[in-house]
C-alpha cells in the first residue's frame, strides 16, 4: 500500500495551489494522510475527491468549517500497522516519550506543525513521521512531503521529497 503523507498545506495562505509534483503523488498512492493545517475547504474537497483514501485530521490555523469535517485525532490499520494522525505534539525534545504515552497502541504516528520533517523512532518502537509542508518551507531549505509503503505490518521506503522552489 502506497502512502502519501502530507501537512501544512496553508493554501491559499502560503501558496495559490498544491504543486503539480505532490499532485501527481496524490494519483498514485493508495492512501493520502494529512496532518492538518488546510487553511481553506477547497483543498479539502480537492483531495476527498482526487485521493483513493485520504485520512486526515484539523490543524491550528483551521477554521469551525474545516474542524466540524475532521477529527483532532484520526487512526486507521494502513497494510497491516496502526496508524495515529494529528497536528501537534509540543516541542521537539522530549517528543518520542511523550508521544509513546499518548499513542501507546500506534506503529505510526504522522504530525505536522512545525514544518520541519521528522523521522525517528520512540524507545517502545512507534515510529514518528513529520512531512513538512509541500507550501511552506519555513527555516527548512525546501518544501517537502514524504511517501511510504505499508505492507505486512512493516512500513518500508520511507522518503522525503524536496519540491523545487515555487516560480
Amino acid at each position: 500500500m502506497k502512502l502519501l503523507l502530507i501537512s501544512d498545506t496553508h493554501v491559499p495562505k502560503r501558496a495559490r495551489e498544491l504543486p503539480g509534483p505532490l499532485l501527481e503523488e496524490i494519483d498514485r498512492a493508495d492512501a493520502v494522510i494529512h496532518a492538518g493545517d488546510w487553511v481553506d475547504s477547497a483543498t479539502l474537497d480537492l483531495l476527498t475527491a482526487r485521493a483513493r483514501r485520504l485520512i486526515a485530521v484539523y490543524g491550528n490555523n483551521d477554521g469551525p468549517e474545516l474542524r466540524s469535517r475532521l477529527p483532532e485525532v484520526a487512526r486507521a490499520e494502513l497494510g497491516g500497522l496502526r496508524f495515529g494522525i494529528v497536528h501537534e505534539t509540543g516541542a521537539a525534545q522530549g517528543r518520542e516519550r511523550r508521544c509513546a504515552e499518548r499513542f501507546p497502541d500506534l506503529d505510526v504516528l504522522v504530525f505536522g506543525h512545525s514544518h520541519i520533517p521528522w523521522d525517528t523512532t520512540a524507545a517502545g518502537g512507534l515510529r514518528l513521521l513529520n512531512p513538512g509542508s509541500p507550501t511552506d518551507r519555513r527555516r527548512q531549505p525546501y518544501c517537502t512531503y514524504m511517501t511510504a509503503v505499508a505492507a505486512q505490518g512493516r512500513l518500508t521506503d520511507v522518503l522525503l521529497h524536496r519540491l523545487p522552489p515555487r516560480r
